[in-house]
Order: structure tokens, then sequence, then C-alpha cells
């Protein structure tokens, strides 16, 4: 007969067979009686975009159909504008778009459980909000940056509500971009736009954009290790919830570290910058965030083109031999790693790494 594996407890999560709660429950007391992560070499950190092709076909539908929406409504939004009441009519298609998007997702996400679906919606709805919060600031009559603040602040008290309402992890993910959007258009008042737009990443540049951005990335990094650490196992949609939060962290602390460095070209900024990749390593091996380290360092690899001269091949190089490496004995490296780590806050609360899983068996 054969055994249930985590991907099954994840479906079974997913198609609404379980509860998040009895699975976390099934996962502990499997993990009592055999040893935490059994087969840890078999695993992988969870990732889903899509079920199958019926979903990409529902996402195809849906695109067209808010495509036509749009293309219905849309005219009358650019044409009239902040003038001749024109806002009445964007807060009312807002508003529209975002209730039949509520009512879709009541279907396709919590019912049908559809990943793809369900980040399609998740975008729409947020999109319908920006244009809702566009609206209120034309019916107000500020100025440009606070259409924007508006804007960005209304599609984040949105998306948080209806996270809340169908708990779409990919939703976390529109949240953080809503947050950094609202900040930076609030900073704008203060200290006016950056005078290039590498200055909104470099400390030495002007305003305190590449703070705010190197800030927003940590608070995004420490409220996805919540998420994780709530659930080490990863059954859950928290734990997916933590897997979108890393990816848009990790790129806003890389931003800003790394392309300071890189525009300084020192040697000792060359070493700074090693010791910081290294660091970054260290933390997503610990954490057991492949997610975290690719888009990181993905990004520090798009920013590498655009800042150093030649391209900084041989740190690409580097780079991509190092991600091969880590890709292909990440178990191993994080075992050693674990072992050789003292107890830190938190640590037990960490996914279980193969030699926990030695010491359990």
């Amino acid at each position: 007969m054969n055994s249930l594996n985590r991907d099954d407890i994840r479906a079974a999560v997913a198609s609404g067979v379980i509860t998040e709660k009895q699975a976390a429950g099934i996962v502990m007391l499997s993990d009592a009686r055999q040893g935490a992560r059994q087969h840890i070499r078999g695993l992988d950190e969870p990732f889903e975009l899509f079920r199958g092709f019926n979903e990409i076909f529902i996402v195809v539908g849906l695109s067209i159909l808010f495509a036509g929406w749009w293309g219905i409504t849309g005219l009358s939004l650019f044409t009239l504008g902040a003038s001749n009441n024109g806002y009445v009519a964007t807060i009312a298609y807002g508003v529209i778009t975002a209730v039949a998007v509520c009512v879709i997702a009541s279907y396709f996400t919590l019912r049908r459980r559809m990943v793809a679906p369900s980040i399609l919606l998740s975008i729409v709805f947020g999109l319908a909000t920006v244009q809702t919060g566009f609206g209120l600031a034309w019916a107000a009559r500020v100025d440009t940056p606070a259409v924007f603040a508006i804007g960005a602040g209304t599609a984040t008290l949105g998306l948080s509500v209806y996270y809340l309402m169908f708990r779409v992890p990919f939703a976390m993910l529109l949240i953080a971009l809503g947050v950094f959007a609202t900040c930076f258009a609030l900073l704008t008042f203060e200290g006016g736009l950056p005078d290039t737009p590498a200055d909104i990443f470099l400390l030495s540049g002007s305003g305190a954009f590449a703070l705010l951005t190197l800030g927003l990335g940590l608070i995004g990094f420490f409220i996805a290790m919540a998420f994780d650490m709530s659930d080490p196992h990863r059954v859950s949609r928290r734990a997916s919830s933590g897997f979108w939060l890393h990816v848009i962290s990790a790129p806003a602390i890389v931003n800003t570290v790394a392309l300071t460095l890189l525009e300084t070209g020192s040697l000792t900024a060359q070493l700074g910058l090693v010791v910081f990749i290294l660091a970054l390593a260290i933390v997503a091996i610990l954490i057991d965030r492949r997610s975290f380290l690719v888009a990181g360092v993905g990004y520090l690899v798009a920013v590498a083109f655009a800042v150093v001269e030649g391209g900084g091949f041989l740190v690409i190089f580097g780079l991509g031999a190092v991600l091969v490496l880590l890709g292909a004995k990440w178990d191993v490296i994080r075992a050693s790693l674990m072992q050789a780590t003292p107890d830190f806050p938190g640590k037990t609360r960490l996914p279980p790494s193969a030699a926990q899983t030695l010491e359990a068996a």
C-alpha cells in the first residue's frame, strides 16, 4: 500500500479535503513517529503557479474577459480623467470590477482552490483598487504625487482585505509592492524626485529613497520569516505567503547594498560585496529558502549588467557557479551548516535538516 507524502497533504489542503490546521497536525504526528523530513533529499521548496492546463485555459478566458471590460470602460476613464466629473466613472468602474473579482474568486479560489486563476484575480483586484484610488484622488483635486500615493494606498488596503478574505499567497507580493509604491509617493512630498533612477537605490544618492528601500526590504523579510516559522514543514498557505514575500524583499535588500558597493568600485567595496553575497547565501540556506537567494542574486546579476563596465562577467560567472553548486548539494550543505551553527532564537522553528532527520530516526 502506498503511503502519503507531503505533496499529497498539500494537495488535500488545496482541494479543501482537510484544513491547514489538520494538515499541520498530520505532519507533526508523522514526524514524531518517523523523524522529521524522512525523505529530505526528495523534497524541494514548494512552488506552484498552476496545476494543469485547465487553469491556463481559465486564465486565458479571464484575461480576455477583463481586457474586454477595460476596453469598454477604459476610454471614458482616460478621456475624462480628473476633469468633467470623470472621477465618478473611474470610482464606479473600479468598484464594480473589484466586486466582480470577489464574486469570481469565491468560486475559483475558495471553492475550486485553483492557483493560476487566483493569482490573476489578485492582480485584477489590485488594478481595480488602484483605479478606485485614482478616482478618489481626482475627486479631491490633489496634486500628482498625492494621486499616486492615494492610488497605491487604496490598493494596499484593498489587497490586505482581499488577502484576509481569500488567503491567496500571491496577494502578499502585491501588498508589498503597494507598500513600496505608497511610501515612495509619500517621500516625494519631502525630498522631491531623485536626480537619476540609480539614486533610488544608492545610499550616496539624494533623498532617503535608498534607506527606505532597504528598510522596507528588511521588514518584508521579517514578516516572511514569521510566516515561515509558523509553518516550518511548509504544508499550508502561510509558507506560500512567505515565499512571495521573500521574492520581493530579497531584491529590495540586494538593490541598495549591492548597487552602492558596485558603484563605489574600490577593492574594499568589491570585497564587501563578496562578504555580502556570502552572508546572503548563509541566511538563505539556514532558513531553507532558495527563492530568497535566487531573487537576490538574480537582481544582483541584472544590476551588474547595468552598472559595471563590461557587465561584470567575472562576478556573474562566479555567482552562476555558486548557484549550481548549491542547487546540487543544498541539503548536504544545509545539514552541515545547521550542525555547525550554534543555537539562536528561532532555530528550532526553522525547517529541520537532513542531520536532524537522522538523529530523530
